[in-house]
């Protein structure tokens, strides 16, 4: 590599977050390359919601089309590929791809959202994002007074049907396993007319994503038109830790207001740095950590 190759940013995941932050850094004359694979977690969601002037557009349409206005800025440069690990050099960062390929840059930005952990029961992948839903706030008006689950336990799950039961009052908590609720909660819960189911579910019966069933393992089942899943999740990438990036407790990248990691010259944006799992966050956060870094490097290079 030359120095006519090196990079003032690499961005690492080009979703709606990483295509934000190379909007910024790209209308900030601040040479851009981003790295991305084209497997977004949500590919498979029909709809996404709560994104002014954007609501109801598919993900899809949504990200092409933030893809093509990105595009139009000749500072910055697409790689389709996956990044594999990175180290810190004498002038910044070096970037290794599945592929063999190296790229290198001053500052790096990771926008490689989460990976969810799925349960192990058959029919939930296929339903992921179509019928099965983490968001009440992307999906619950589209379902509101129909015939509802929460698949979850707990603590856990005793807040997340508090609130639900704002979108629908037919509402099952299915536990898949003795019920761990305290006998406070149970009393709550009746009081709010929300059922609890602790049969063990064999499979989700669904056409082309749209749950119709649960089927449980004795052979009963039960009619829901959807079922929220507040599932766990694991950084989609590694590299950030492997530079010194900090976690949050919960497993998110730690950073300040404006996307700054715990890492010297890494930010870090969208879903991988919040719980505000949304498309406007994304976008939000992207901007703001393509804006902050790149009038970082402007004032520094002026100092100099």
């Amino acid at each position: 590599m030359t120095d006519h190759d090196l990079f003032d940013v690499i961005i690492i995941g080009g979703s709606y977050s990483g295509l934000a932050a190379g909007m910024a850094l790209g209308r900030a004359l601040k040479k851009v390359l981003i790295i991305d694979e084209g497997k977004p977690c949500n590919w498979q969601t029909p709809y996404s919601h709560n994104f002014i002037t954007n609501d109801g557009k598919s993900p899809k349409e949504i990200a092409d089309l933030a893809k093509a206005q990105v595009k139009r800025y000749n500072t910055v440069t697409f790689c389709n590929g996956f990044a594999t690990s990175g180290n810190r050099t004498d002038t910044g960062f070096k970037i290794n791809l599945a592929s063999g390929e190296t790229f290198a840059s001053k500052k790096l930005i990771f926008a490689t959202g989460i990976r969810d952990l799925l349960p192990g029961i058959e029919g939930v992948a296929a339903c992921w994002g179509i019928s099965v839903l983490h968001c009440p706030y992307c999906h619950g008006f589209e379902v509101r007074d129909e015939k509802t689950g929460i698949l979850a336990n707990g603590e856990a799950g005793f807040d997340f049907a508090a609130l639900i039961s704002n979108w629908t009052k037919e509402l099952t908590l299915f536990t898949n396993g003795q019920s761990k609720f305290t006998a406070e909660q149970i009393v709550k819960l009746k009081q709010h007319n929300i059922r609890v189911s602790d049969k063990p579910i064999e499979k989700l019966e669904h056409s082309s994503g749209q749950i119709q069933n649960i089927v449980f393992k004795d052979g009963t089942n039960s009619f829901i038109k959807a079922l929220y899943a507040p599932v766990q999740f694991e950084q989609h990438c590694k590299i950030p830790e492997s530079l010194g990036c900090e976690l949050t407790e919960e497993g998110y990248i730690k950073v300040d207001a404006f996307g700054a990691t715990t890492a010297k010259d890494i930010f870090a944006c969208g879903d991988n740095a919040s719980k505000m799992r949304t498309v406007a966050n994304a976008v939000a956060m992207g901007t703001t950590a393509g804006m902050t870094m790149s009038k970082t490097m402007i004032l520094d290079e002026f100092k100099n």
